[in-house]
């Protein structure tokens, strides 16, 4: 099976993607890209902190993103909750 797992850069930050080809999607790391939007130190803790916020975003993140095995920093495969595009 081919890695469709890719790094993409948005002004010098790096985002995860996937390229799904069964449904023909790129999906993209949301945490990536919060870290991204932020400059926050802890990406994973900022959007924790706005799913409780803003319950509707919440329950959104967590019906409409599916987590998608993808490559991280050190290498291992991990789901990460991921949009597509």
């Amino acid at each position: 099976m081919e890695n469709n797992t890719s790094i993409k850069l948005f002004e010098s930050k790096k985002i995860r993607t996937h390229w799904d080809e069964t449904e023909e999607k790129w999906y993209f790391s949301i945490v990536d890209v919060v870290e991204a939007f932020t400059d926050s130190t802890n990406p994973t803790d900022y959007l924790k902190k706005l799913r409780k916020r803003d319950t509707e975003l919440g329950f959104y993140l967590g019906t409409v993103c599916p987590q998608v095995e993808m490559i991280t920093e050190s290498g291992k495969k991990r789901k990460s909750l991921s949009g597509t595009a």
